[in-house]
This record gives structure tokens, sequence and C-alpha cells, in this order.
């Protein structure tokens, strides 16, 4: 709901009875400062995550986020929408660096896949509604909606248990057990799962200390996997997927849609929502490569058709035949973005990087995702006040089919492929020890 927040709520600010003037150069910022909020908590939410544990982490992500709905409700100036989108960024990172963490370490083997693509089903719910709540209630209302949803979470997440891993790598074996007769139906197979957390605990200890940042350019497979996730990720946000998410109810007012804006906003929202189910049914099936392929080329023609429509519509051409253009063109970037280009860099994120630096690729991947999509925001904002709405679509357009490429000739097709092969194709090595494999199986187990 952080993430969408800006695109009903702009609206209503620039509103000539709105109590809060904003200028456009806010609106950059209300938008930008929720990315370099994210930017500024990295090192804070993994600090959190070693010392205090995913759970902890969490809990503590949550009440800044209930801060950051305070703050919003009962802002008497623009100031103070600045800090709580400053802080909700801040707090964004529990939902992607703890919650996923916490979720594998918690979850039986039999659903833990499941349980991790729910964080993304999640996020798209809170985007469809913020779109279906901001623009009919006013500011406090939405903000108390989106403060209820984090006080039900502290009040029921309390209860449940720190993650075993945690608990072990602290020495809490007595604690670590009772978590996992929590978390599990039965307890047959405790004392089996305990030790092969032990064993997971102690080899990730072991490869935390061996390794340094340098190595994420200095071994040839976590630097192809760094290009791979960093592209992907820069990808992501240049291909507008920030700037429509923040701003599509003021495109759509800007394109004089016959559909109307809130309405095709809330669609949207549903149809995204719709293909990130369908994507996660079928990425095991159809392999990542072929997705992200389609999915870039066809978000690629989404934008394209809509910068084009900007363009014959300030030529002062006659489009109100077409004015169904802009809606359509959004709907489908919503289906074909989250289909792939939307899903498949986290999925990557998680499967390229080699054990021993992984958390350390994935804290620079989250840190590129931030500064891109500030980046994106920043040159939509600038390139629709100096020339106007279209050229920054075209520019998204192009970056689309550049990633098509990128992802045809670059990226190797993960699927149905252990960890082990998948470090063996990104060294371009031909052997493999026993004992590697064994390793990164270990790992993959998580």
């Amino acid at each position: 709901m952080q993430f969408a927040w800006t695109a009903p709520i702009v609206p209503i600010l620039q509103d000539a009875e709105s109590s809060y003037p904003i200028t456009h150069t806010d609106i950059i910022w209300l938008q930008s400062i929720f990315m370099i909020g994210g930017l500024a908590g990295i090192p804070f939410i993994i600090y959190g995550v070693n010392k205090f544990g995913p759970k902890t982490t969490i809990l503590m992500g949550t009440v800044m986020g209930i801060i950051s709905w305070m703050l919003k409700a009962f802002a008497p100036t623009t100031v103070y929408f600045y800090v709580a989108r400053f802080i909700s960024g801040f707090a964004a990172n529990a939902d992607f660096v703890a919650t996923p963490m916490y979720i594998s370490e918690i979850a039986d083997k039999n659903v833990r896949g499941f349980l991790g693509s729910s964080i993304y089903l999640m996020m798209s719910i809170g985007i469809l509604i913020m779109y279906s709540v901001g623009p009919f209630v006013s500011i406090p209302v939405s903000s108390a909606i989106g403060c209820s949803f984090l006080v039900v979470e502290l009040l029921i997440f309390s209860f449940m248990p720190e993650s075993p891993y945690y608990l072990l790598s602290k020495g809490k074996i007595g604690e670590t057990k009772k978590a996992l007769l929590l978390l599990r139906v039965t307890s047959d197979n405790i004392g089996q799962e305990l030790e092969g957390i032990q064993a997971i605990v102690k080899s990730r200890q072991e490869e935390t200390k061996k390794r340094r940042y340098t190595d994420l350019v200095t071994m040839k497979a976590s630097r192809k996997a760094l290009t791979i996730v960093t592209t992907l990720n820069c990808a992501q946000h240049f291909s507008s997927f920030s700037v429509i998410l923040m701003n599509l109810h003021t495109i759509l007012n800007h394109a004089d849609t016959s559909w109307g804006a809130v309405e095709s906003a809330i669609t949207f929202s549903a149809c995204m929502l719709g293909a990130a189910l369908l994507s996660s049914a079928v990425i095991d099936r159809m392999g990542r490569k072929v997705l992200l392929c389609w999915s870039s080329t066809l978000t690629g023609l989404s934008i394209l058709t809509l910068a084009t429509f900007f363009t014959v519509k300030n030529a002062g051409i006659e489009v109100d035949d077409y004015s169904w253009i802009p809606a359509a063109s959004t709907l489908c970037y919503a289906v074909f973005f989250r289909c792939g280009l939307g899903l498949i860099p986290i999925v990557l994120t998680a499967e390229l990087f080699p054990a021993d630096v992984k958390a350390m690729g994935m804290a620079t991947a989250l840190a590129m995702y931030s500064l891109s999509s500030a980046a994106s925001t920043y040159l939509f904002h600038y390139l629709h006040e100096a020339y106007e709405m279209h050229v920054p679509f075209y520019i998204f357009g192009v970056c689309c089919f550049l990633t098509t490429l990128f992802t045809h000739f670059y990226i190797p097709e993960t699927k149905g492929k252990s960890l082990a092969e998948i470090q063996i194709i990104l060294n371009n090595s031909c052997t493999t020890t026993k004992d590697t494999k064994s390793d990164v199986q270990i790992v993959l187990s998580k």
C-alpha cells in the first residue's frame, strides 16, 4: 500500500480545496524519498536480522510502518509526508529482506515455494486496496485503513516463534526445539530437521567468515550473477514500473481516458494481481528465459502504444475516438509486466548467486532496485515537464526491448537446474566436485 500511495493521493493533494498546497517538486520528492528511505535502511535491516533475528526485525519494521501511517493521518504540513514516506521506505526493507528470510527458515519444504511467492501476491493486494480506497476517502481515513493491517500484524505476529536458524546460530538449542514443535504438524522428524539446521548454520557461518564484499566482482560466477541481477533490477524500473505505479491516476487524467482514471487504476491493480497468480503457476513450466523475453517485448509494446497516443494527442490531433487506448495500454502493461519482468528478477536473484556471497548479492540487488526506482521516477518527471508525457515512455519502451536482447544473449535458463548446475553454467566450467554439489544442495534445502 505504501508503494502505491502517491498514485491516488497526489490528485487529492493537488485539488484546489486541499489544505496541503504542493508543487511539482514536492510530487517528485514524495515519490523518490520512499526509495531513498529504502536504500538507507538496507544496512540497518541486515544488521537487525543478524543481531536480533528475522522475527524481531519484522516487528520493528511493522512499528515503523504504523508510525508512518500515523504521520500521514495527522500531518499538518507537507514536510510530515516527507518524513512518513522516508520511514515507510526504510521499513519496507523488512518486507523484502527479513520476511523472505523468515518464511524460508520456518516453512516446511512442501509449502515453502507457495509461502515465498505470497509476499508479492500481498504486495499486489496492497496496491489494489490503495487504488480502491485512496481516491474515495480522506487521507486520514486511508491512513487509518493502512495502519489497521499493521496493527493486526503486530498483535498476531508477536506470538510467532523466532526463526529456528537464528536461534540455533545463537546457541539456543532448547528454544530451537520449541520453535520447531510449534511450526510443525508432527514432532516425528524434529530431531532429524534439527541436525540439518545445525549443519546449515555451521556451513553458513564458515562461508561468511571466508568471503569479502569484493568477491562479488572477483569471482566469475558471482560477477556474472551480479551483472544479470543488477541489469534486471534496473530494467524493472526503467520499464516504467515505479512511474506507472506511483503516477497512474495522473497519467490517465492527462490522457483524458474515456474509461475513467479511478476505475482504470482499480482494474489495473486487479489485472496485476491476476497476472501474479498466473505467472507463479507457470514459471516452472515455461522457464525463466522464455517468460522474461516475451514479457519484456510485450511490455515494451504496451508502453510504446501509450507513448504514441500521447504523441498524437500533443500534436493537436483529435483523439476522442481513441481515448480508450491509454487505459487499455496500462492494463496490458499490468499483465505483461507481472507475468515475467515483474517477477523473474526476484527468482533469479535467489538462484544465481553462489551460497557464500548470496547475502551480499541480494543486498546489492536491493540497493540497485531502490536506486533505479528513484532514478526512473526523477527522469519521468523531468522529461515530462521539459518535453511532454510521450518522451519518457519512448525511452522506457526502448529499455524493454534492450532487456529482451540482454535476456536472449546473456541470461542462462535456470529451469529444472540445480544450484550446482547453475554455477557450472555461470563459470563456463565442465566439471564440479561432489562436495560442491552437496554443499549447494544443502543451501537449496533452506
